[in-house]
């Protein structure tokens, strides 16, 4: 079979490695991928938007399983052309999509079919929106509606932090569209966490558990990111707690989707917290989350592609996880997530290093060497007997090649072992 990965970015990485060790694939191929990649995918001159020459590509080299990585081609429909092409595909048609690309669509499948989220209230005024706030006690999250490539939350402390959040998002539109509405939610507590589940229509399998960092510096400080780092699993989560995430929220979402005759096909992302009240959930997105994903492949045993097709063909794999720990950190440009300066040289890593390395920002110069061309460059992943073990594995990997123009958190996973600890 014949395996084509839609993105660019270190999840995909993950995926074509994991996808390439599969007895069942004999090529894979990535759409446009990025040059670090090229060790375990054929890289090809199509952008994720291409739905024309993804869809004739995979005609012509008859591709028997797509996997679209990131969420904007979701919401633009490449899984409704390719399946009407009658191409196999493991992601979710464009209506289903909406669970990541609307987050007043999410709230209110939600509100609907009774799944535990926070309180919130949904604004596309500025003086409404900024009277709700003023009215309301604090911390307060500030959301925008549509897709803003993680970035589009702000967790505000004060009220005149929150009415600047709302300023940018609904006058300055600092993320366009998406930023046309925004939803405006009570500050939950508790241990914040990641599951992913594979799902066709109701058959739901969920994926182990993982935790990311999302703010920017040490002690989960700093401006919102697309993630800093994660591990998994996660010590603080109990397999009770997954079993009862996956009955409370995953298995009625897909089932409220397929009653709304948009049933999901694909990984269905929840981030949850484990509240005084139980738990609830954050977000949903419509795809393998980001870093999560570079920490839990590493650790399925199974072949996912064979789990994959199971699914698609209506029946339910059995997935087998690795007891070793993973912790996984992100690389950055200085000055992410604002504006960073490109074309740094990356370091050069030997075969058999002590970390994975899963690529996301980067380039390749006239001379032939991996440069940054993202604020996210590329993520290290350890392995260990525990998560202390892969820590340590992980920071002294990191220690060695650690250079100027770039940074990164040093606390990710200290949470779990913490926890463990007690």
């Amino acid at each position: 079979m014949k395996v084509l990965i839609v993105g660019r970015g270190g999840r995909e990485h993950a995926l074509c490695a994991k996808i390439a060790s599969s007895p069942l694939v004999q090529m894979v191929y990535v759409a446009p991928g990025n040059p670090g990649m090229a060790s375990c995918a054929t890289l090809l001159p199509y952008d994720e938007d291409d739905h024309q020459g993804l869809v004739e590509f995979c005609r012509r080299e008859e591709i028997g399983l797509v996997i679209i990585g990131p969420e904007k081609p979701l919401v633009e429909g490449l899984s409704d052309r390719l399946l009407a092409e009658g191409i196999q595909v493991f992601a979710p048609s464009q209506r289903a999509a909406q669970i990541e690309g609307s987050k007043s669509f999410a709230k209110e499948l939600m509100r609907k079919y009774g799944v535990p989220t926070a309180e919130y209230r949904t604004f596309v005024d500025f003086e409404s929106a900024k009277k709700h706030v003023e009215e309301s006690s604090l911390p307060l999250v500030i959301k925008a509606d549509g897709l803003a490539a993680g970035k589009g939350v702000v967790v505000a402390q004060t009220h005149a932090e929150a009415i600047e959040a709302l300023a940018e998002m609904l006058l300055e539109r600092r993320f366009g569209d998406a930023s046309s509405r925004v939803i405006v939610e009570e500050f939950l507590q508790g241990e914040e966490f990641s599951l992913m589940a594979l799902i066709n229509g109701t058959l739901v399998v969920p994926l182990d558990v993982a935790q990311d960092h999302k703010r920017a510096f040490d002690g989960d400080q700093g401006p919102n990111t697309g993630g800093m780092g994660a591990y998994s699993p996660v010590p603080q989560v109990s397999a009770e707690v997954i079993r009862e995430a996956t009955v409370r929220i995953l298995e009625p979402v897909a089932q409220a989707l397929s009653m709304e005759e948009m049933p999901f096909t694909g990984v269905l992302y929840a981030g949850l917290m484990l509240t005084k009240e139980g738990i609830k959930v954050i977000e949903f997105n419509a795809r393998l989350g980001d870093p999560e994903t570079q920490v839990l492949l590493p650790r399925l045993e199974s072949d996912l592609v064979e789990a994959i097709l199971s699914i698609l063909q209506g029946r339910r794999p059995t997935l087998k996880w690795s007891d070793e720990s993973m912790v996984g950190v992100v690389v950055a440009s200085e000055g992410y997530p604002g504006s960073f300066e490109t074309g740094v040289m990356l370091p050069i890593f030997d075969p058999g290093e002590e970390a994975d390395i899963f690529f996301s920002g980067v380039a390749q110069s006239e001379a032939g060497e991996l440069v940054s061309s993202g604020g996210r460059v590329y993520l290290a992943a350890g392995k260990g007997s525990c998560l202390e073990d892969a820590c340590r594995a992980v920071y002294a990997f990191l220690a060695k090649h650690d250079q100027p123009r770039f940074f990164y958190r040093t606390d990710i996973g200290q949470r779990g072992i913490n926890k463990s600890r007690v």
